[in-house]
Order: C-alpha cells, then structure tokens, then sequence
C-alpha cells in the first residue's frame, strides 16, 4: 500500500481528498501548513508527497525546494493556479507533475499512479511508527503492543495511527475531527471523548492513570512513550 502525504490548507479539500484516497488503499496523511508538511514528510518517509502552492504560512514552491534538498520523493502539485510561469516554476524546483484545480479523484489517482510508475513503483518499504513498546504498520493497518496485537476498529485505528505520527505533541480535539473524522465543522468532541476512552481501555489504560494517551486540559491530547 502506498502512503500519501498531503500538504493543503483548505479544510474542504484536504478531508475530501483523505478521505477518497482512503477509500481507495492508500494509506494517507496531511499536514495544513508548509512547515509542518516539510517535517511530516521528512520524519515520515512518504512514497508520494501532493503539494497545494498557496500555504499559509510558506509557498508552497519554497516547500518543495526546501524537500528537494533532502529527499527525492515524487510530488505532485495540486495548485489553483493555472498560468505558465507558476507551472514551469513548479517543475523547476522539482515537482514531478501539476494537477490544476478543480480536479476530479479519478484524475488524480491517475497522475498518482503514472507518477509511481516512473519513479519506480513509489517505494514500496514497509512503515512501522514505534513509540515506546508501541508499534503501527500503517500500511497493515495493524497496532501491537507489548508484541500482543491490538483489536482495534478502523476509527480507532485511524485515531492511533494519526497521534502516533504526531508522537510527543499535543494534538487538539478540533484538528482530530478535521483530520480522521473529515469534519471540518461542527462535530462534537464527545466523540472525540469516547474513542479515546475506547482506545485507552485496549491501551490498558485509562484517562486518571494514563501511560501512553495524555490528556492537555483545555488544550488536547499527547501520544508518547510512557515516562516521555
């Protein structure tokens, strides 16, 4: 299984395309800002990177050629804008394709699937995220701890693998119904509430004596090794 890292901004698409690449196997992650893209994908180790160029914080032609300087993985530009000079500015610093906006999944599972192609099948290495006694194969969707599998539903799943990317920083409730229940707005953080508690119990743990799931109050909650 392929993993996808997505650096967008806009909290309509970036869920949508999530989602939608979810949905069709590949194992996926994002990042809102160019930043925190560049580290994701750094700390990571993506087989293919899709870049939006208007970030907020960076543009995302600067993302690429700070990413091109430490790694080749492909990338896909998936940008508004439309004219030669930012199309041509794009592949000079390193893209390997340029999808405009609005495209359809189709369209870009399409280009995803070209790209791999040239660029040797997109590196087909095995991604385990350790974090103490904690292990999660993203691409078998399979957690273990202490070596003893864990049981887990695929929102739960989602829920651990997504921390543990983010393993040691805390991680609001907000951006966790954005970014693994696709719910930009609305939404309650009960949910988010249950699924943790859920996900503590098979942790063997819970919320008044926590050893891997930290709760921040009034901020969010923290993935690390215990005693870290």
């Amino acid at each position: 299984m392929a993993e996808v890292l997505i650096i967008e901004d806009d909290d309509r698409i970036r869920p949508l395309l999530m989602r939608s690449l979810r949905e069709r196997g590949y194992a996926v992650a994002s990042a809102a800002s160019g930043m925190a893209g560049l580290s994701l994908a750094v700390d990571s180790r993506p087989d293919l990177v899709i870049l939006d160029l208007g970030l907020p914080d960076v543009d995302g032609t600067q993302v690429l050629s700070m990413l091109r300087a430490v790694s080749d993985v492909p990338v896909i530009i998936a940008s508004a804008r439309d004219d030669d000079p930012s199309l041509v500015s794009a592949l000079d610093a390193g893209a390997d394709d340029y999808v405009v906006k609005p495209f359809t999944i189709a369209q870009l599972e399409a280009r995803i699937r070209a790209v791999m192609r040239r660029t040797d099948g997109g590196r087909s290495v095995r991604r385990v995220l350790t974090v103490g006694d904690l292990e999660i194969d993203v691409a078998a969707r399979r957690a273990a701890l202490d070596g003893a599998e864990l049981d887990l539903t695929p929102r739960e799943f989602d829920l651990l693998a997504f921390l543990a990317e983010r393993a040691g920083t805390v991680v609001t409730k907000r951006e966790l119904l954005s970014e693994v229940w696709q719910q930009a707005w609305g939404g309650s953080d009960k949910t988010v509430d249950v699924h943790l508690s859920w996900l503590r119990r098979k942790l063997g743990e819970s919320a008044a004596e926590p050893r891997y799931l930290t709760t921040v109050r009034g901020v969010g909650v923290r993935l690390a090794a215990p005693g870290g």
